[in-house]
């Protein structure tokens, strides 16, 4: 994943190999929802199989970013973002270490 996520633009047959594992993931996740609904299950049971449901349902959301490109996108912004704290943050500790002496 993180090699697609990496690259500007993704071919046609990366697309597919994507659209191909969504559609493998999402049969999944309703199974396990369906398994969620129907079956009887001790509370044990029904978290783990919620944990996984959500589990996939997160790694779809994921492929579907990366399909887009907005997965680079928020990675970039988030990236921005950490950034400008870090910088944010030595110049509050300068400022501390001013002031305590």
């Amino acid at each position: 994943m993180w090699k697609l996520v990496q690259k500007d633009k993704l071919s046609p047959a990366e697309k597919s190999r994507l659209d191909k594992c969504i559609e493998i993931i999402s049969a999944k996740e309703k199974k396990d929802e369906e398994g969620l609904e129907e079956r009887s299950l001790t509370p044990e049971e029904a978290r783990k199989l919620y944990d996984e449901t959500a589990g996939l349902l997160h790694v779809i959301t994921d492929l579907k970013e990366i399909e887009s490109g907005a997965l680079k996108e928020n990675m970039k912004c988030f990236q921005e973002q950490f950034d400008n704290q870090r910088v944010k943050d030595a110049l509050w500790l300068e400022f501390l270490n001013k002031v305590s002496k």
